[in-house]
Protein backbone atom coordinates (compact mmCIF):
# COMPACT_ATOMS: atom_id res chain seq x y z
CA UNK A 1 0.00 0.00 0.00
CA UNK A 2 2.30 2.78 -1.22
CA UNK A 3 1.07 6.35 -0.84
CA UNK A 4 2.50 9.16 -2.97
CA UNK A 5 2.55 12.54 -1.21
CA UNK A 6 4.80 15.60 -1.33
CA UNK A 7 7.03 14.07 -3.98
CA UNK A 8 7.78 11.04 -1.78
CA UNK A 9 6.65 7.44 -1.84
CA UNK A 10 5.52 6.30 1.63
CA UNK A 11 5.14 2.61 2.53
CA UNK A 12 2.11 3.47 4.66
CA UNK A 13 0.76 5.72 7.36
CA UNK A 14 2.89 6.46 10.45
CA UNK A 15 6.06 5.13 8.81
CA UNK A 16 8.73 7.88 8.82
CA UNK A 17 11.10 8.29 5.89
CA UNK A 18 14.32 10.19 5.40
CA UNK A 19 14.17 13.10 2.92
CA UNK A 20 17.80 13.82 1.98
CA UNK A 21 16.85 15.95 -1.04
CA UNK A 22 14.52 18.32 0.86
CA UNK A 23 16.21 21.68 1.38
CA UNK A 24 15.27 22.23 5.06
CA UNK A 25 13.69 19.13 6.63
CA UNK A 26 15.41 15.76 7.08
CA UNK A 27 12.39 13.47 7.63
CA UNK A 28 8.69 13.15 6.78
CA UNK A 29 5.76 11.02 7.90
CA UNK A 30 2.12 10.65 6.88
CA UNK A 31 -0.62 10.60 9.49
CA UNK A 32 -4.40 10.52 9.22
CA UNK A 33 -6.26 8.20 6.88
CA UNK A 34 -5.39 6.80 3.47
CA UNK A 35 -8.15 8.91 1.93
CA UNK A 36 -6.90 12.12 3.56
CA UNK A 37 -3.26 11.78 4.63
CA UNK A 38 -1.50 14.69 6.32
CA UNK A 39 2.21 15.21 5.65
CA UNK A 40 4.41 16.22 8.59
CA UNK A 41 8.00 17.23 7.93
CA UNK A 42 10.46 17.47 10.80
CA UNK A 43 14.15 17.62 11.68
CA UNK A 44 16.71 20.15 10.54
CA UNK A 45 18.63 19.00 7.48
CA UNK A 46 22.28 18.39 8.37
CA UNK A 47 21.88 18.92 12.14
CA UNK A 48 23.96 16.78 14.47
CA UNK A 49 21.46 15.08 16.79
CA UNK A 50 21.48 12.39 19.43
CA UNK A 51 25.19 12.61 20.22
CA UNK A 52 25.02 12.42 24.01
CA UNK A 53 22.63 11.71 26.85
CA UNK A 54 22.86 15.38 27.85
CA UNK A 55 21.80 16.48 24.36
CA UNK A 56 18.86 14.02 24.36
CA UNK A 57 17.70 15.24 27.77
CA UNK A 58 17.90 18.89 26.65
CA UNK A 59 15.76 18.15 23.57
CA UNK A 60 13.17 16.21 25.56
CA UNK A 61 12.98 18.92 28.24
CA UNK A 62 12.69 21.71 25.68
CA UNK A 63 9.96 20.00 23.64
CA UNK A 64 8.10 18.06 26.35
CA UNK A 65 4.74 19.80 25.76
CA UNK A 66 4.86 19.29 21.99
CA UNK A 67 5.94 15.64 22.32
CA UNK A 68 2.95 15.08 24.61
CA UNK A 69 0.56 16.28 21.87
CA UNK A 70 1.07 12.95 20.13
CA UNK A 71 1.56 11.99 16.53
CA UNK A 72 0.14 15.23 15.11
CA UNK A 73 3.26 17.00 16.39
CA UNK A 74 6.58 17.14 14.55
CA UNK A 75 8.36 17.03 17.95
CA UNK A 76 6.73 13.65 18.66
CA UNK A 77 8.18 12.16 15.47
CA UNK A 78 11.58 13.79 15.96
CA UNK A 79 11.69 12.33 19.48
CA UNK A 80 10.69 8.90 18.16
CA UNK A 81 13.13 8.73 15.23
CA UNK A 82 15.99 11.22 15.64
CA UNK A 83 16.32 11.33 19.43
CA UNK A 84 15.78 7.74 20.57
CA UNK A 85 18.59 6.36 22.72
Amino acid sequence: MAIMRGGHNFKGLRIPISTPNHKTKSHAVLIGTTKKPELIRYGEQGAKTNQSAKQRKAFKDRHRKNIAKGETSAAYWANKTKWKA
